[in-house]
């Protein structure tokens, strides 16, 4: 049974967090400056392309487009330098720019597979922009406008015609962990309502990506996210937190890590088992993917979480994105490794 044939069954998706390991004899800088408006706009696009197109052959159903930049800058920047009131940005300027160096490479898609290609669309969320701005001081006011700029990059990320857009997310990693979120809950919903409030109505899911779990019955109450990111992979015991019921009274859907991507605690593991420095001495290191974050391991969570949950778990994938791996074939591997885990349980079940 293939994959997609499998997802129909439990109406599971293998979608990904969206970062990737740079090409090799690239690096972040010549990135930073490429999207900073560098003269060699073809070969960014090409690098962005390219990326996207792995995580397809890997067989990530709904893939991110391969984020590259600062989660934060990349909309901050937009957001203070067009700002046509403190903060608020200019509808027209608020795009996300790998959606454009993705278009013709969608386009060619459609014409060879007769339909658009499916993406989920990745934006930072007004609390982590907020954090970035102001730490613990508390403007409610400036939180609600920041909310509004990421709705403007939604609303017009989601109205793109050349991608199927299957989800949105926000991400919001400081919820549940960063001691400097000092904003009532109440006001954390408001915004994270007025966030998503394109979303409304759309054929589409709205999912907010958590770094913890802790306050996820907050989440519950906002009405336009669907769907709940749990880093359960790499922190099995996350998934322990949650009340099912919770989410059946609310009518939420979960997102499940089921493939750890923290490779530093990875490679840690293998570092004391050989007493070696597997990042210098890389004679062990293709171990991550074949001895350890292996497609049985993978299926086996899968199985862990899917008792639980059952129907109300509705993305897998890996924990969160996969920008500090060594190298784009490792981290392929552990997609592919994914893909092969998840169709492995479904014939498990």
């Amino acid at each position: 049974m293939r994959l997609q044939e499998v997802s129909q069954v439990v109406e599971l998706l293998f979608d990904d967090i969206g970062s990737f390991p740079l090409p090799e004899g690239v690096d972040r800088e010549w990135m930073k400056a490429a999207f900073a408006g560098g003269s060699d706009k073809q070969k960014l696009t090409g690098i962005i392309t390219d990326a996207f197109q792995k995580k397809v052959d890997a067989g990530v159903q709904v893939p991110t487009y391969p984020q590259y930049q600062d989660m934060n800058k990349q909309f901050l920047d937009i957001i203070n330098g067009s700002a046509q009131e403190p903060f608020l940005v200019k509808k027209d300027s608020a795009k996300i720019a790998e959606l454009d160096f993705l278009k013709v490479w969608a386009q060619d898609y459609k014409e060879f597979e007769g339909e658009k290609p499916a993406i989920r669309v990745c934006v930072t969320g007004p609390l982590e922009l907020y954090l970035q701005l102001f730490g613990g001081t508390v403007y409610t006011d400036i939180l609600d406008t920041l909310a509004k700029s990421v709705d403007c990059f939604i609303k017009n990320a989601i109205s793109v015609s050349h991608f199927d857009v299957k989800t949105v997310s926000i991400d919001e990693p400081s919820i549940g962990i960063n001691p400097n979120v000092m904003f009532e809950d109440n006001d954390l919903i408001k915004a994270l309502t007025i966030a998503t409030s394109s979303t409304k109505g759309k054929d589409m899911d709205t999912e907010i990506h958590l770094h913890s779990p802790l306050h996820y019955k907050l989440i519950c109450e906002v009405p336009t996210i669907g769907v709940i990111g749990i880093e359960s992979a790499a922190n099995p015991s996350y998934i322990d937190l949650v009340d099912a019921q919770d989410l059946v009274d609310s009518d939420t859907y979960l997102r499940t890590g089921i493939a750890r991507t923290d490779i530093f605690g990875l490679t840690a593991s293998l570092n004391e088992k050989y007493d070696t420095n597997v990042w210098k001495d890389t004679t062990h290191l293709h171990e991550v993917v074949t001895a350890l974050e292996t497609p049985r391991v993978i299926a086996d969570r899968l199985l862990h979480v899917y008792a639980r949950f059952g129907e109300r778990i509705k993305y897998v994938g890996p924990d969160c994105g996969l920008g500090a791996w060594p190298n784009q074939e490792i981290a392929c591997d552990l997609l592919k490794n994914t893909a092969k885990g998840i169709e492995e349980a479904m014939g498990r079940m």
